[in-house]
Order: structure tokens, then sequence, then C-alpha cells
């Protein structure tokens, strides 16, 4: 059975939570809390424009403005202070637990109501005491004013508790991406490998079906020769028992055709795997490995390339090289020998501790005469490190997370599928891939970056790459 309601309980609905005092022109928001009219205009006041508010007791949300008058609740204040009844206090008011008096005085140095008896003892006889309304409303103003602070404090809070949920939104959206992007590039590589399996499998099915079949036609000619000559030994060995007579019958013919045989030798058969060179071509098809050297003709005056054309670096000192229309100038650029215009091709090349070069793929048709802007609307497939970033050549620029600084990159191409992707082989992660639409011939495209005073001298190395299965892209 409920309990009845007592006098504090219907004082407490009736008291304003923001000045503690009685309500005052009560009105009522949306979460159905009473507050003054001019307590809760301030209130919101303070907020400030585009500042969400939120009620001053449970934190609900609500508009400004959008508050009504509660009229019912007033009638019940206005009767409340025509029986005399002060907020905070019952009809039996609160009685000195010592003297049973009424307490209306608040010590200052001990913070407790005491009655005027104990404010003559020797306890209080010393302290600042006044009347308990003065302390209340002094300590209310003190409280008010300290609710502001905590509030925003409040708000603070709750701004940056959204923040971090945003935080861990977002991050769990990129590990999720990122997760997805691997999965996806692995598993072109997976596909690749399964594909190569089956065509180097069934390359090694048919090899030994043809073999074993030229193994067995020369152990069926041998076994048809072994069992003629077991007749003839047979034959000569019954004529030796003969009679003279017998034994000189057609012995001219006996011995003649024995002294005619002659064992035919099977034909040679290897059984050494003799696609086992076209093994290994098709495997490093399957790990996309692919010969590049540098094509000296389309080098810039101030690149100078290795006598192996393997690696290329920047010079100050132009050389007196041909303007053959193939030669970039002024960019300072070269492409690689080798051009392709379908099928699967990767090579490496080491960029050290660079501080500038371009790396990728280009159409053989570009222009070698004028600056390179290097996008794939201007036929150029590429990614960089300039300034401290890496970033591929889009329109605009993408930058690119990198977390491990490659020292050697490794490149793609998937002419059919329309991707050029790039690897930091350092840590064995994908960095981007190009989606487009592949026409007519492409090469690699080198850029070692100038020179820089010395800082930016070292070459690019073209690099063989590791044969042994997976490459340095498998995990």
């Amino acid at each position: 059975m409920a309990s009845p309601a007592t006098a504090r309980d219907i004082e407490d609905e009736a008291i304003c939570s923001i000045c503690l005092g009685y309500l005052t022109e009560p009105v009522t928001i949306a979460c159905g809390h009473n507050f003054c009219r001019a307590c809760l205009s301030q209130y919101c006041a303070e907020k400030g424009a585009g500042t969400p508010l939120t009620c001053p007791q449970c934190r609900a949300q609500f508009q400004k403005g959008e508050f009504r008058p509660n009229t019912q609740l007033n009638n019940i204040v206005q009767k409340l202070k025509q029986l005399g009844l002060k907020p905070g206090k019952g009809q039996k008011e609160d009685l000195c637990e010592r003297y049973e008096e009424r307490l209306k005085r608040f010590c200052e140095e001990d913070g407790e109501t005491i009655c005027v008896v104990c404010e003559k003892s020797r306890d209080h006889k010393s302290h600042t005491v006044v009347p308990v309304e003065e302390a209340a409303q002094e300590y209310k103003e003190k409280l008010q004013g300290a609710l502001g602070p905590l509030r925003k404090e409040l708000e603070e809070a709750l701004a940056l508790t959204s923040k971090e949920k945003e935080k861990t939104t977002e991050w769990q959206r990129t590990v999720m991406n990122k997760r997805e992007m691997i999965a996806g590039e692995f598993n072109k590589l997976h596909t690749l490998l399964r594909e190569e399996e089956q065509l180097l499998l069934q390359s090694l099915e048919e090899e030994e079906r043809e073999t074993l079949q030229r193994l067995q036609e020369n152990v069926t000619k041998l076994s048809q020769q072994s069992s003629s000559l077991q007749q003839l030994i047979t034959e000569l060995e019954e004529k030796c028992q003969q009679p003279v007579v017998e034994l000189l019958k057609d012995v001219k013919s006996t011995l003649s055709r024995s002294e005619n045989v002659k064992l035919q030798k099977p034909k040679a058969v290897s059984i050494g795997l003799r696609n086992m060179y076209k093994i290994s071509l098709d495997m490093r098809k399957a790990l996309k490995r692919f010969r590049v050297t540098l094509d000296p003709d389309t080098a810039n005056p101030e690149l100078v390339l290795s006598e192996d054309r393997k690696s290329v670096r920047h010079v100050d000192n132009r050389q007196d090289l041909p303007n053959n229309p193939e030669r970039f100038d002024p960019c300072v650029c070269v492409l690689g020998a080798e051009g392709f215009a379908g099928g699967r091709r990767y090579w490496e090349v080491e960029v050290g501790d660079k501080t500038d070069w371009v790396l990728g793929v280009c159409k053989e048709s570009v222009s070698r005469k004028e600056k390179v802007r290097g996008t794939p609307k201007d036929g150029y497939w590429a990614v960089w490190l300039r300034d401290g970033g890496y970033k591929a050549c889009t329109s605009p620029r993408t930058s690119l997370p990198v977390s491990v600084r490659p020292s050697r990159v490794g490149i793609f191409l998937h002419y059919e599928a329309g991707e050029v992707s790039f690897y930091n082989v350092t840590d064995r992660s994908h960095l981007f891939t190009f989606t487009d639409t592949f026409s007519g011939k492409l090469r690699p495209y080198f850029y070692p970056g100038f020179n820089a005073g010395g800082t930016n001298a070292a070459p690019l190395i073209i690099c063989p790459v590791p044969a042994q299965a997976g490459g340095n892209l498998c995990p």
C-alpha cells in the first residue's frame, strides 16, 4: 500500500530547481519538468545561439520557446504561500535535537543550523552566526553560481563523448575498408596463382601422358624382340640335340637367321621434365615478374643511366645528347625500354632514402616535349613522394597513408583488367590501385627527382625480383 503524501512532498513539486524557490509563473517543458518562467528564460539566454537546450533536471533536449504555462501548479503554489509555508519547510518545522528549539540560526564556522540556545552555548558563542534565511539566500546564490560552470562542463563532456563515439565509428569504418581492400588485393593474387597452377598442372599431366606412352611403346617392342630371341634360342638348342642328319638339315638357314638377328634398341625417351624451363617461366609469370630496362633514347639530358640500364639519377650538368622526338625535355624522366599492350606484368624499384620520386606507367604516345602533368587523363598512372608525403597522381591528388617508409616499391599491371597497383615491398602492404581502361602500348615510367644539392642524389634502381614462391608481396 502506497504511503500518504507529506507536506514536504507537495512542497518539492512546487519548488523551481534553478532558483530553489517557489515557482513563479511556472512553465512546463517537453519532458514534464516545471520551472519559473524567468529562470528558464535566463537559462535559455545563457546558452547562446546554436547550442542545444537540455532540461536542467533530466538533460532531455527541448526547443527554445517550447514551454507552456502551468496554471494548475501556479494555483497550488499560491495556496502554499497563503498557508505561510516557506520553501524547504514542512508543516512541522525542524527542531534542535538537543534543546528541541526551532533551528533559526546558521553557524558559519561549523556549517550547521542551530537554535538560539546553541548560539549562546560555549560551542558557538565565539562563532559567526546568521539567520538561516540569510544564510540560505547566500548559499543559494553560491549554488546557483556553481551550477553554470558545472552545466558547461557537462555539456563539454557530452560533446566530447559524442566526438569520441564518432571517431570510434569512423575508425571502425576505416579498418573495415582497409580489411576489404587487403582481402580484395590478395584475392586477385590468389586467383592469378590458382589459374597459373591449373595451367602448369595441365601441362605437366600432358607431358606425363606423352612420356609414359613412348616408354610403354618401347617396353612393348622390347618384349616382342625378347620373345623372338627366346624362340630362336630354343630352336638352336633343340637343333644341337638332333641326330646328325636332322641337325644338318636346313642348318645353314637356321644359322643365317641367328646371324641376322640384331636387337632394335628403344627410342631415347628423356625422363627429365622437358618443360621445367617453361614451368619456371610460367611461375615467373604467375608471380607477375617482368624484365625492365631503361630506354636511353627517352632520357632527359640531365639524367645519367647505368651501363646495364638498371638505374637512373639526376645530375646538375646537362649532357650533349640528340634532341630526338622520343626524349623527354624539359621533364627529367625516362621510360622503360619494354612496352606492352596486354597481359600481367610486375617489377620492383629501389627508392632507398630518396626524398623525391615518381614511379608508374604511361602511354607510349604521351608528349615528351612539354610539362608532365602525370594524371590518368594525360596518360599517366603513377604515385610519388614529394615534400615528405606519398600521393597517387589522381586529379586531385590522393594522399596515401604510409606507416612504414618504403625503400622498395612494387608495380603490378593487369592490362586487361585495367588496373595498375602499387605496393610497399618493405612492409608488404598495398599502397594504391588505379582502375581504368587501357588502349595502345604502355611503358614503365621513372622520375628520380632533382639532385637538390645532393639530398636526393641517390638513383632509382630496377631490382631483380626474388624467385622464391610467393615473391615479396605474399605474406
